[in-house]
């Protein structure tokens, strides 16, 4: 089974981060909020508090197949600070996992170094944070075991790529069908 934590700071962008989380769950994928506070409750950008599964502390990250970053100010910027999720990011890139970041948060890979020589994507005006990296501006951008989005209005197609990633084009459209999302 697949898993992906979706890790939440303070000030994330609410759509970027439950649009994707709702579609994983429905495609079967085991899809944990991870809070980067000591606290299960997190803040979005827009006020809503969200209640994580679990805080970044008590998490045990071997058993992920994916991290994602939703954006989202000041939420991208408290990612870029969290030395244990920088760790995180280096061991998942180094074991070639996914690592999935949308809006502001591709900066987090850039500043990491982990997009040296792949194509990326990211909200307008982030594009020289996304360090060694080609920026493409298009709205999701997959290369290897980088996958990015570009903003919140692309939350629902971002979501789709990474099911498309792990169980195929067929098994997605399936589920975008279900969903009664109209085909491309």
């Amino acid at each position: 089974m697949t898993r992906i934590a979706i890790l939440l700071a303070n000030g994330f962008e609410e759509m970027e981060a439950l649009t994707p989380a709702d579609v994983w769950r429905r495609a079967g994928f085991e899809t944990e909020l991870i809070s980067i506070s000591k606290q299960l409750n997190v803040s979005g950008s827009h006020n809503i508090t969200v209640v994580a599964d679990k805080t970044f502390d008590e998490t045990n990250f071997d058993t992920f197949d994916m991290l994602f970053l939703p954006g989202g100010l000041p939420g991208a910027t408290n990612l870029d600070q969290h030395e244990g999720l920088k760790k995180q990011l280096l061991n998942f890139a180094t074991s070639n996992k996914i690592l999935g970041a949308i809006c502001a948060a591709p900066l987090v890979l850039g500043h990491n170094k982990l997009l040296k020589g792949k194509k990326a994507t990211c909200f307008p005006g982030f594009e020289n944070e996304l360090i060694g990296a080609t920026h493409t501006g298009r709205s999701v951008e997959t290369d290897g075991n980088i996958i990015t989005g570009k903003g919140a209005g692309v939350a629902l197609q971002f979501a789709f790529e990474v099911v498309s990633y792990f169980n195929g084009n067929d098994y997605a459209n399936k589920l975008a069908a279900k969903m009664q999302i109209p085909p491309n």
